[in-house]
């Protein structure tokens, strides 16, 4: 497997169910329901990073193919990686503009070697939502510089980055990342420099 996709992996061993967009803890946000509301959980007085309205980036132009480097594109390909594009889903909270990723090799034996980017315009209230809601859930919120990241309870995350981080939400002003490690969030490139 070539550096980079070792790199960005770290040790990812997630199961069928992370494909499907839910950790595999119990502690995960459940999946999606179509019929639902999209406003998970209660919200609190806690203070959010995010104030701003979504980003008007082109979303449209959004895909699995351009959210991060060529050059990582051409390594998963070279490996025979594909892509499978779903929406972003945080818990019960869907965002139809934004696309989430998994990388895996679907053709070949069914394994737990897989990555998950994704990145989604949200508001403001939308972000508080949803930090409130996988907080009350057991993930761990964390107030940096970058934002607000927002990982898995590390007592049950199967699979974890260099620093003990699994799957991680990163809202910035108007806008969120997901990628299966703390550490693959600086793999996606998204929305492209101006």
């Amino acid at each position: 497997m070539p550096p980079s996709i070792a790199r960005a992996a770290g040790a990812v061993a997630l199961t069928a169910a992370l494909l499907a967009t839910t950790a595999c803890a119990s502690s995960a946000p459940p999946a999606a329901d179509p019929t639902a509301s999209s406003t998970p959980g209660p919200a609190s007085t806690e203070s959010a990073a995010p104030t701003a309205e979504p980003t008007t980036a082109p979303v449209a132009d959004l895909t699995c193919e351009n959210m991060i480097g060529e050059d990582l594109v051409a390594e998963f390909t070279d490996v025979g990686w594909t892509s499978l594009a779903q929406p972003f889903q945080i818990g019960e909270l869907e965002l139809a503009s934004g696309v989430q990723c998994v990388w895996a090799d679907f053709e070949g034996p069914a394994g737990d070697h897989l990555i998950i980017f994704g990145w989604a315009p949200i508001s403001a209230d939308q972000a508080r939502n949803a930090q409130n809601a996988l907080v009350a859930d057991g993930w761990v919120r964390e107030d940096d510089a970058a934002g607000v990241y927002i990982t898995e309870n590390p007592d049950t995350t199967i699979s974890t980055d260099d620093e003990g981080y699994g799957l991680t939400y990163l809202f910035g002003d108007g806008w969120v990342k997901l990628a299966d490690t703390k550490q693959g969030l600086v793999l996606i490139d998204w929305p492209p420099a101006a």
